[in-house]
């Protein structure tokens, strides 16, 4: 039995749900998403969602609970949002945005610019002393995954001295150097 698909989701104030039969549309103060869903009936009763399923065929298990976390988000994403900061660690390491183009200096011979998809907003923190960092927040989880993992992709942390583009709260698994 799914755990997660058993549990209601509440809706905050201020945010709505429409189930068609096979879509379901969030509205709330920081956007719009819908996401289509299958083998599974979603109800909206009483300010919450319940999610439900026929069977306990394997398909339907799989993705009673994937369904529930998907509206899930959707909801938190519509009415609080979700934010990623990524840290570059290194010398000479930049980062500056002029609107939604993100332009990094990653030790390459040239620098790296990213457009930004415009549901994500873009800002990059610079101070003296400290390594810069890239905040990105969107009320869509899964476009700010894409984006914040294809910004990492561009230099990964290395092992033995943590330099690349990591996330703020990131643990690196360090290994030790050359012993003489």
């Amino acid at each position: 039995m799914s755990r997660i698909g058993k549990n209601p989701i509440t809706i905050p104030a201020g945010v709505t749900v429409e189930v068609t039969d096979s879509n379901v549309t969030v509205k709330g103060k920081l956007g719009q998403l819908s996401q289509d869903y299958s083998d599974v009936t979603v109800k909206v009763e009483e300010g919450s969602v319940l999610v439900e399923r026929s069977s306990d065929h394997k398909d339907q298990r799989a993705k009673h609970g994937l369904y529930r976390a998907l509206i899930n988000n959707m909801i938190t994403g519509v009415s609080v949002g979700f934010t990623k900061e990524l840290e570059l660690v290194g010398v000479g390491y930049r980062a500056s945005n002029q609107g939604q183009k993100l332009d990094l200096a990653l030790g390459f011979s040239h620098n790296i610019v990213l457009e930004i998809a415009p549901e994500v907003k873009l800002e990059t923190i610079s101070e003296k002393g400290k390594n810069p960092i890239v905040k990105l927040t969107s009320h869509d989880r899964q476009l700010l995954g894409q984006v914040s993992a294809k910004i990492r992709s561009f230099r990964k942390p290395e092992p033995y001295k943590g330099k690349g583009v990591k996330f703020v709260d990131e643990v690196l698994r360090r290994k030790a150097g050359k012993s003489a």
